[in-house]
């Protein structure tokens, strides 16, 4: 089983609770008893201080009895609940309060033990059968120490104060605990979750399905994500698609002639057709023919687009010029279609930056589009307008027009409409790419505008430039 991103937070999270866990119970378990230990120390050592200067130096002095001396120890342990003691020099037991020690002097008491403390943790010297924590401060008279007050008090108390600190900080390492599955929570449903249903959707895309949506609706890097990996399996899905009709296009305009070419050729040598008709097909396999050279040559037109290995020789000419020479190509066919051209030009010249030879082809593919899909007796209008720079050149007919639904694919190659491929066979259904792919290596733009039933527009631009000067 493959080790998850979600099991990854699982485990550091089982793992913050471990570890949490272990570090009060050593850490600062250790940490929290030496710190209490300091603190009472430092209380104690206030206290004794306090009854080392103020009542055993009195007491030393004969300004206080035994009685009185005691009797405000007694107070004081039953208070600070500790044991209070007076000791001489040599740990004779001159007054105790509290608990008892064991016998009226403390066997090898030495107080160099406590070095440069005031307080130590331990015995006592054997006095006490339970580790103690011992303070004391040196009674002193005349400059002299006649002996020390010692407060003892059970480490087993500041081991109970230290337990209680713990179990709060347990509580509140549950809480953090709690709140980092409330977040674990939340990570789980803002972000674990979407980024599964993205990589389940992302292995369907592999796979070839992209009819997988994600449905995240989030204003963040995941709802973009999502946005661009769903944009992207439409458009893979489309590409498809197109790629499909683009084998079933190319398929369809090669068979077709293909089957022409051959059916004639085989009537023509088994004697189908007789020999004085041989002439008649002859000229229609000659047809079908240049028809195939002509898909041919597009084809490989278009790919030199495609790969952007189409070199443009731009230079300066008279687009006007250029509208009329194109025009006057198709004055035989549209003399037979009864169509005419309305040339609308601005000004005697108007020179342009371009490759001469490509806008030819532009033109040429433009007005042939026109004439196809134009009524007989209607007008085709040619136009050019300058404007920022630019000549906005315009192809108008008032033809079939392109439906609504279509406009957006006649850029496509071998995309023919119904209404195209009812009326015109002969059709390639690569021109317009073509077109597209001249004026988009010119860095121009080219924008069509059209009606059902009423007519079509094509407009693209040229950079205006100006006339070259007679050397």
């Amino acid at each position: 089983m493959k080790r998850t991103l979600y099991l990854k937070f699982l485990i550091g999270y089982v793992a913050f609770g471990i570890l949490g866990f272990l570090t009060i119970a050593t850490f600062t378990s250790r940490l929290t008893l030496n710190f209490i230990e300091r603190d009472t120390a430092s209380s104690l050592y206030r206290e004794a201080n306090l009854l080392a200067a103020n009542y055993a130096a009195n007491y030393y002095r004969g300004n206080m009895t035994l009685e009185d001396v005691t009797s405000h120890f007694n107070a004081v342990s039953t208070y600070l609940d500790a044991t209070i003691q007076v000791l001489s020099k040599n740990g004779q037991i001159l007054i105790s309060s509290g608990q008892e020690a064991s016998t009226s002097m403390v066997e090898n008491f030495d107080i160099t033990a406590f070095g440069t403390s005031y307080y130590q943790t331990g015995s006592f010297f054997g006095a006490f059968e339970e580790e103690t924590l011992s303070v004391f401060s040196p009674i002193t008279i005349n400059y002299k120490v006649r002996g020390y007050v010692m407060v003892h008090q059970p480490v087993t108390d500041l081991v109970a104060l230290k337990d209680g600190f713990i179990n709060i900080s347990y509580m509140t390492l549950a809480i953090i605990f709690l709140c980092a599955f409330i977040v674990l929570g939340l990570f789980t449903y803002t972000v674990f979750l979407p980024i599964r249903k993205i990589t389940r959707a992302a292995k369907d895309y592999s796979e070839g399905n992209f009819e997988t949506q994600i449905n995240i609706q989030t204003n963040d890097e995941i709802g973009y994500l999502a946005a661009s990996l769903n944009y992207m399996a439409t458009e893979l899905s489309t590409l498809e698609e197109d790629q499909r009709k683009f084998i079933a296009n190319v398929s369809h305009d090669f068979r077709s002639p293909l089957t022409s070419i051959k059916g004639y050729i085989e009537a023509i040598m088994d004697g189908t057709i007789p020999h004085e008709m041989q002439d008649k097909y002859l000229n229609i396999i000659l047809f079908e023919t240049e028809r195939l050279n002509k898909l041919t040559q597009s084809m490989l037109e278009l790919n030199k687009y495609g790969a952007r290995g189409s070199m443009l020789d731009i230079s300066s000419f008279d687009i006007n010029n250029t509208i009329k020479l194109v025009a006057q190509s198709f004055e035989g066919i549209c003399q037979e279609k009864k169509i005419s051209f309305e040339l609308i030009l601005t000004g005697q010249t108007s020179f342009v930056s371009a490759d001469i030879s490509k806008i030819q082809q532009v033109l040429y593919n433009l007005i042939d589009n026109a004439i196809k899909f134009s009524h007989p007796d209607s007008t085709i209008t040619v136009e050019t307008t300058e404007k920022n720079e630019k000549v906005f050149i315009s192809v108008k007919d008032t033809g079939i027009g392109i439906p609504k639904d279509c406009i957006k694919k006649i850029w496509e190659r071998f995309y023919k409409t119904d209404l195209s491929r009812g009326k015109d066979k002969r059709g390639t259904g690569l021109g317009l790419a073509i077109v597209k792919d001249i004026i988009s290596a010119h860095n121009e733009n080219i924008n069509v505008i059209s009606t059902e039933g009423v007519g079509t527009e094509f407009i693209f631009t040229l950079p205006l430039t100006a006339e070259p000067s007679m050397s």
